[in-house]
């Protein structure tokens, strides 16, 4: 039988109220983290016992063992049979927030353990009024602890006690926090923070057996076992995304003794998504949605690993953001980037997807990050008038890469420009970014923007011998469509079948986009368009020598040459506003009010035309 000896309620060293409000309002994210410190000092007591003296035969396994409480039994308990406790340190450390029982011989914090913070045990009053610590070093006798949320704690030496080496924690949780000391939630909770931990944690069933919820950590595998398991990683990989991943890449930074897996979306993430990546700390979970475990610019991966030389915050929910953190990241960016080259030359159908996933993500960093844009830009791919192209191929066919700073200006001029020389679309967000970049990244290369002014310079002009005819032909036309502010110019260039081609610059461009958003605008908003589009057009007036717009009819176009031949007045006028309508609507512009009546009218006029002849 044993007696309980010198027991006596002594007050802490601190105020526990306010420790208790601290820990739940500003250090712990809620009071299920009871259970994790709970599991994180039985596993630090059993790594201290391994450390000092082992584990003999009939002495004990090494691990933790949990009995919920239920409706029928209200009281929760766990086991550990790691170091245990004496008297002395009972009384100095669980007394004294800030002390931690894991110290070695010179009085120093043990680094090889997690348990660096003496208000694990503490966090226990979030959920229940009172603690009961019962423990047992080997050769000692046991002792009693018992702290009372009211503030004090007593400790007894249980003497003549037959109980085994190691620490037991009972507490009854208050009504409110009852559900998370039952076995549904207790299970959750421990299979969250603990299945990696190398140490066993078995839960009671309640019949008297015991189920185990520590699961191998594949995800930190390396060499020919990770290879080996493979269809395993790549299991837990679809259990974190919710989807199967593009690829799992393979993460270490031995300057901090991290391991784990980086896994490749196969999704486009949100705009507004952060990242997310789960950090263990010696098989302890410590954060499920870190954001400065990978560089920013690995907005592609989610990653899990697990670490020996990370440090913890006090709350052991984040991580210390110190220069070994910075290390860590630097090396698993350059796992990243390793990867990303190997695809490029091992399998660049994986990476052709991976870019088409990801590529407007990928281009808003190239266009801004001179580190990825020395490895990266090369398989992004940009719109040209020959189709789509790598920025590789692009660059390898030619050495000037000609491109337009607007979509609208790349639609106008996309039907005529010749495939050998394409022209690039510079127009969809942060492509003419990338572009102007290219001749820092490719030794060589040269870029030029395209001025619709001087792209009727490159085209031919008919042959003199129909010169006159051209010539009256551009007058009558301009004529029609001044009230527009367009002139007509023809030249010659294929294909055929292109009757005309609207040119504008930007200035034209811009009103008609003002234009349009005018009609979808209330009034307020209305004015201000108004109001900008005054100022931009008296700036542009003083610059202005020709005609804003240009109508480039194609003399090689049979319709051109019969309009050329027409002297119906009638017929020529309204078959030239529909031309220039056309050529509106090919380049994808919008059209203004003017512009939509005028086709109107010139259908209407052309089937009354039609009807009287």
């Amino acid at each position: 039988m044993s007696s309980a000896v010198g027991s006596q309620a002594r007050p802490f060293q601190v105020d526990l109220h306010g420790v208790v409000d601290l820990l739940s309002r500003h250090i712990y994210s809620g009071p299920q983290v009871y259970l994790r410190e709970l599991i994180q000092n039985g596993c630090d007591a059993i790594s201290a016992r391994r450390a000092e003296s082992g584990y003999g035969d009939g002495e004990g396994r090494g691990e933790i063992r949990i009995f919920p409480s239920s409706p029928d039994n209200p009281e929760f308990r766990i086991d550990d049979d790691g170091i245990g406790l004496n008297a002395e340190e009972v009384a100095q450390l669980l007394a004294t927030v800030g002390r931690s029982s894991k110290r070695d011989l010179f009085d120093m914090p043990r680094q090889d353990l997690l348990g660096q913070f003496g208000i694990g045990l503490l966090s226990c009053f979030m959920v229940a009024d009172e603690i009961v610590v019962v423990s047992r070093k080997a050769g000692e006798s046991a002792v009693r602890w018992v702290g009372s949320a009211a503030g004090t704690f007593s400790v007894s030496v249980l003497r003549g006690a037959e109980l085994p080496v190691g620490t037991s924690v009972k507490l009854r949780p208050r009504a409110d926090d009852a559900e998370l000391c039952h076995r549904a939630q207790v299970t959750e909770l421990a299979s969250r923070y603990g299945r990696y931990l190398p140490v066993p944690i078995l839960i009671a069933d309640g019949t008297g057996g015991f189920d185990t919820i520590n699961q191998s950590p594949v995800f930190a595998l390396g060499g020919q076992e990770r290879l080996d398991r493979r269809s395993e990683i790549m299991e837990l990989g679809t259990e974190l995304l919710g989807t199967r991943p593009l690829d799992a890449i393979e993460l270490s930074s031995p300057a901090t003794g991290t391991r784990g897996t980086a896994y490749i979306l196969p999704f486009t993430p949100p705009p507004a998504a952060r990242a997310a990546h789960s950090v263990y700390l010696g098989g302890m979970l410590v954060q499920e949605r870190s954001q400065d475990l990978l560089p920013e610019w690995a907005f592609f991966a989610r990653a899990v690993v697990d670490s020996t030389g990370l440090k913890p915050t006090a709350s052991r929910e984040s991580l210390v953001a110190d220069e070994s953190l910075e290390i860590t990241r630097a090396e698993l960016g350059a796992a990243l980037r390793a990867w990303i080259i190997r695809m490029g030359t091992g399998n660049p159908n994986k990476l052709a997807e991976f870019v088409s996933i990801h590529h407007l993500g990928l281009k808003s960093l190239v266009a801004y990050d001179d580190e990825l844009a020395s490895f990266l830009t090369r398989w992004l791919s940009l719109e040209t008038t020959a189709g789509r192209m790598s920025i590789e191929e692009l660059v390898s066919r030619k050495q000037l890469i000609r491109y337009t700073e607007s979509l609208e200006e790349f639609r106008q001029i996309a039907a005529i420009v010749p495939a050998e020389d394409p022209v690039v679309n510079g127009g969809y967000v942060y492509d003419a970014e990338i572009i102007r970049r290219l001749p820092f990244l490719f030794d060589g290369a040269t870029v030029e923007k395209v001025a619709l002014a001087s792209l009727l310079d490159t085209l031919a002009v008919p042959a003199l011998a129909e010169r006159a005819t051209v010539l009256v032909f551009e007058q009558r036309a301009s004529a029609v469509l001044a009230s527009f502010d367009v002139q007509v110019s023809v030249r010659s260039f294929s294909p055929a079948n292109v009757s005309a081609l609207y040119l504008a610059d930007d200035a034209v461009l811009r009103g008609l986009q003002r234009s349009a958003a005018r009609r979808v605008s209330n009034s307020l908003w209305n004015g201000v368009l108004d109001q900008a589009g005054k100022s931009l057009d008296a700036a542009t007036e003083l610059n202005r020598r020709l005609p804003q717009a240009t109508l480039c009819a194609n003399w090689e176009n049979p319709l051109i040459r019969t309009l050329a031949r027409s002297s119906d007045e009638a017929v020529f006028n309204r078959t030239m506003k529909l031309l220039y309508v056309q050529a509106m609507l090919a380049a994808h512009l919008p059209l203004g009010a003017a512009q939509r009546s005028l086709l109107t009218e010139s259908l209407s006029d052309l089937v009354q035309l039609s009807l009287e002849h």
